[in-house]
């Protein structure tokens, strides 16, 4: 997936890192490919996810959500949209997904959970992991309150 990568939980910070990544995508004309990770738990054995038979169902239900937002937000760029935005979903941890999917991307992007006060200062654990560890560069974009 050459181009940007952006995560997108359905979030508010998820929203504001989408919005970022698609003007980025049209100002550096790249792609864009919009993740979004369906959350599963992790063996308590071997820390690999689980996969229950209901988790295709509940991953395109995500894939529909993310490309629900994207369609809303790039419509909202007017004029200034990537000339490609592709939707994916898988089943995962949302770091891991994130960095793997890093391997091949020119950019990552993610948002800043974030709060309030101090804690408005810290990265939330995703962002965190993904900083830490990702194969490109990451734009962790924070979230306005």
């Amino acid at each position: 997936m050459p181009g940007i990568i952006v995560g997108v939980d359905g979030s508010h910070h998820s929203t504001k890192a989408l919005e970022w990544a698609l003007k980025e995508g049209a100002r550096q004309h790249a792609p864009v490919t919009v993740l979004t990770v369906h959350v599963v738990p992790s063996s308590p054995w071997t820390g690999n996810p689980v996969i229950l038979a209901q988790d295709p169902a509940e991953e395109e239900k995500v894939r529909k959500a993310a490309e629900e937002l994207t369609a809303e937000v790039t419509a909202a760029l007017g004029d200034s949209k990537p000339e490609s935005v592709t939707v994916r979903a898988v089943t995962g941890y949302p770091a891991n997904e994130l960095i793997s999917a890093s391997r091949d991307a020119d950019l990552l992007v993610v948002g800043s959970r974030g709060a309030g006060g101090f804690a408005k200062l810290l990265v939330g654990s995703v962002s965190s992991q993904v900083v830490q560890h990702a194969h490109c560069p990451v734009v962790v974009v924070p979230t306005e309150r």
